[in-house]
């Protein structure tokens, strides 16, 4: 798999999103992406309860430690590299979580408006 330039919607050098929890496609840390990145796991969300809560009750459980996955889980404050799509959902139901723009992957954009990413800056 080779990873598309790590370059953030900002037009800068893609920051890390956070390495612990370690996050992204690749678990590198970064929200990089790929031709095989079929989610687009590119947005660098702040997690909230809500949106936690949230991203459970639409199937995708975060929160939850799966020790047999080497997943602790994510809690409110942690930043992860979320699908653009369940963001984009998130902000149309009206819980999507702040985000930073400076490690939120340009290929986002391909889904969520930059100027809807904006409204989400921290």
């Amino acid at each position: 798999m080779e990873k598309d330039p790590a370059i953030n919607v900002l037009g800068g050098r893609l920051e890390p999103c956070s390495t612990a929890p370690l996050t992204g496609f690749f678990r590198d840390g970064h929200c990089n992406t790929c031709a095989e990145d079929r989610g687009s796991h590119t947005v660098c969300a702040v997690m909230t309860a809500e949106f936690l809560a949230y991203s459970k009750y639409v199937g995708n459980d975060l929160s939850t430690p799966r020790p047999e996955f080497g997943f602790a889980g994510v809690r409110p404050g942690e930043s992860w590299c979320l699908c653009a799509g369940r963001f984009l959902q998130a902000h149309d139901e009206g819980c999507a979580p702040k985000l930073r723009l400076e490690a939120t992957h340009r290929r986002a954009t391909d889904i969520v408006p930059l100027e809807v990413l904006r409204l989400y800056a921290e």
